[in-house]
């Protein structure tokens, strides 16, 4: 019989995790982590789940976390009690949540249908204290009407520019620049009879880049931004190629490519969707009405841009390609906790958060 001295027991292996300390993915290796890290942008802008902590790409990815039909047990237990569906934050208390949705479920702005509206001068900001101050938003809407042996070439017909404060800046019909062959009346409600004195094109331009640039030179809003107003919409490219104009890419904000607005596949919601989704009420029950548009548009970034995510030092590394993890050896960054990886990566676009904080002094 064999002495049990020469056969000692065999020593068991432990496989180590190494969990990603933003989505919770774990990994085998330290370098997968790495390498996860490098390429998934995680940061503290990410929608995050209220109770696990957990972040999430999307705000519909986390929606699905906390409620749709594979979501966390307990994330779904806490939230189905705590949580608001709209904005998808987590209170300490029934009560608290209560007071929290009378201010967060918003009533669908009024409807002002196809009237003719006075035309506004608006008058550019003359504020010698300016400097210092948060960047104000304009939300814009178009409405098209078809051109073409089939209509389908869209032809801007209407414009709404609106502030802040809901107050309607600018609105105007838009003279057609080529025949009309299809007015679109069950979605616009417009006739050929609204577009008979219409504005043309070029005066629009002219009005519009009076309110949007400030009553500052087109280069120093490419170059800073200057006093240039934030531009605000729902799929602004189409809507600018209508108006035949350009405008900074810096200082456009868009509900339809903003990415934790998106589906997970990064494709766009329809504002229809947004708005049932994130402020509670419904629009375009009927024929699409240009001012609700702008409204609800204008309500969706504002309430993305309220969220508190970050300390400066974070807001400031925002906005900067991210070279964070070029410089450290792949030694180095396998040397640091899932914790340390999560605090060097930065995000791969600016969180409207950022348009919260007062403007950089010139």
């Amino acid at each position: 019989m064999e002495d049990s001295e020469s056969n000692p027991p065999k020593t068991l292996t432990i496989n180590t995790r190494h969990k990603c300390a933003a989505c919770f993915q774990q990994f085998k290796k330290k370098e997968h982590l790495v390498a996860h890290m490098k390429i998934s942008h995680h940061s503290v802008h990410q929608p995050k789940c209220g109770v696990c902590q957990k972040h999430c790409k999307s705000f519909e990815s986390l929606r699905e976390h906390m409620s749709g039909p594979l979501a966390k047990a307990h994330c779904s237990s806490v939230f189905s009690q705590y949580g608001c569906q709209l904005c998808m934050e987590v209170f300490e208390s029934p009560i608290l949540l209560g007071e929290h949705k009378d201010q967060c479920l918003l009533s669908a702005p009024a409807c002002i249908g196809t009237i003719n509206i006075p035309r506004i001068d608006y008058e550019a900001l003359e504020d010698e204290n300016y400097t210092g101050k948060r960047l104000q938003a304009v939300a814009i809407d178009c409405q098209m009407v078809g051109c073409g042996s089939d209509g389908s070439l869209d032809l801007l017909a209407r414009v709404c520019l609106v502030d802040e404060e809901e107050n309607i800046i600018f609105h105007t019909y838009v003279e057609p620049q080529i025949s009309v062959t299809d007015y679109r009346y069950e979605l616009t409600g417009l006739t050929e009879e609204h577009l008979l004195d219409a504005m043309p094109l070029k005066e629009v331009q002219e009005k519009i880049s009076k309110i949007l640039y400030n009553g500052e030179s087109i280069g120093k809003a490419r170059l800073d931004g200057g006093k240039a107003k934030l531009l605000v919409g729902h799929n602004l490219d189409h809507d600018l190629d209508c108006l035949l104009m350009s405008y900074p890419e810096k200082l456009l904000r868009d509900t339809a490519t903003y990415r934790p607005l998106m589906k997970t596949n990064l494709v766009s919601h329809s504002l229809k969707y947004l708005t049932k989704t994130y402020l509670g009420y419904n629009i375009r029950l009927g024929v699409h009405d240009i001012f609700q548009d702008c409204v609800s548009v204008l309500r969706l970034y504002k309430r993305i841009r309220s969220q508190e995510h970050l300390d400066d030092k974070t807001a400031t590394s925002c906005t900067k390609q991210n070279h964070t993890f070029v410089n450290p050896t792949s030694k180095e960054l396998e040397n640091m906790s899932p914790d340390e990886l999560f605090q060097i990566s930065t995000p791969n676009y600016p969180c409207w958060c950022l348009d919260s904080r007062p403007c950089d002094p010139p």
